[in-house]
């Protein structure tokens, strides 16, 4: 199960869980496999694959419950009966009601089922996924990379390439992994960017969301046309464009529940605010972020605008990582408290 939780960690997956599988004959790993995509085979099927006729009275070792529902793929419960497998051992079982009832239904099978093998360690390799269906709400990932002083731009709102290559690849990788990635209005209107994830063999670009509540930005911008698909939100009443979606205000701007209940209604389970920090701020101020990654430049500007915006909320935060990307700091902190997290 070990080795099934460290290939887990392969591929991006999102919206769909990350998985991994190995099968064993006679002591000796026959097959092993990862989802590596959505829409592509899930990791019991890459791994029945290898194993071929050596599946035949063998044991599968696999992360998540296999699923037992037709989606993009068969399912997996219906792979593993027709090739044979004496027993399968799972670490977790799967949430998702669409996609639970494969332990039951390889039982009714004849195969021997035991369940919640390293069951904390498979969980914390499938966080994201687990969190959100759990929570019917997509896991929060709030990403920023300041300067050595705390500013994520210029006061003339320049901030291009705060941080080195090796952290903005970090950064892609996150946009990937986490299946959408959602700034605010302003962010669009000074870097124009397109907010794909440049990683070598990605499969599925991550949803653009973009917080636009005038319905000011026009649909000249990258994020609109280049590279992926892409939601707006906006006010209720001022859809303009098909990605339009409404959402109601208050007094403090959109009501970002709501905004969360609309990716997690489009499949989405995890959601990268990457900017800007006003956007942040909000997220956190309302309790919606269940982690901060964090990259630091040693490099300074002086003035110009925090990385939390103008009102930076108060924060108990708890560092669980922390590396060395070149001349940067990347530090991975969880959020304490809030609506999210206890």
């Amino acid at each position: 199960m070990s080795r099934a939780i460290e290939l887990s960690r392969r591929g991006y997956p999102a919206p769909n869980p990350h998985v991994g599988c190995v099968i064993v004959r006679d002591g000796e790993m026959v097959g092993e496999g990862w989802h590596d995509f959505a829409g592509g085979p899930h990791a019991e099927a890459m791994a029945l694959a290898i194993a071929g006729a050596r599946a035949l009275g063998a044991d599968l070792y696999c992360t998540l419950e296999p699923c037992n529902h037709e989606g993009r793929t068969g399912p997996c419960t219906h792979a593993i009966i027709q090739a044979g497998v004496a027993r399968v051992f799972v670490a977790v079982r799967d949430p998702n009601t669409k996609a639970s009832g494969g332990i039951e239904a390889l039982v009714k099978a004849g195969i021997a089922c035991d369940v919640g093998i390293l069951e904390e360690e498979a969980r914390v390799a499938n966080e994201v996924y687990l969190t959100a269906i759990e929570r019917e709400r997509p896991y929060v990932v709030v990403k920023s990379a300041t300067t050595s002083d705390g500013f994520i731009a210029r006061t003339d709102g320049t901030s291009k390439w705060i941080t080195g290559e090796e952290a903005r690849a970090v950064g892609h990788r996150l946009r990937a992994d986490m299946g959408c990635v959602l700034v605010g209005r302003v962010t669009v209107e000074r870097d124009d960017p397109q907010l794909t994830a440049r990683v070598p063999g990605i499969v599925n670009q991550p949803l653009r969301a973009v917080l636009d509540p005038r319905a000011v930005l026009p649909s000249t911008h990258r994020v609109f046309s280049d590279g992926g698909p892409t939601v707006r939100f906006v006010k209720k009443g001022l859809t303009q464009e098909e990605y339009d979606v409404e959402v109601e205000t208050g007094p403090e701007g959109f009501v970002l529940k709501q905004v969360l209940g609309a990716l997690f209604e489009r499949g989405m389970i995890g959601v990268l605010v990457e900017g800007g920090g006003e956007t942040a701020a909000a997220f956190l101020r309302k309790g919606l972020v269940d982690r901060i990654e964090r990259f630091t430049s040693p490099h300074s500007f002086g003035t110009g605008h925090p990385w939390l915006g103008s009102s930076a909320p108060e924060l108990k935060l708890k560092k669980v990582a922390e590396e060395r990307l070149g001349e940067d700091l990347h530090e991975t902190f969880l959020v304490l408290g809030g609506t999210n997290r206890p």
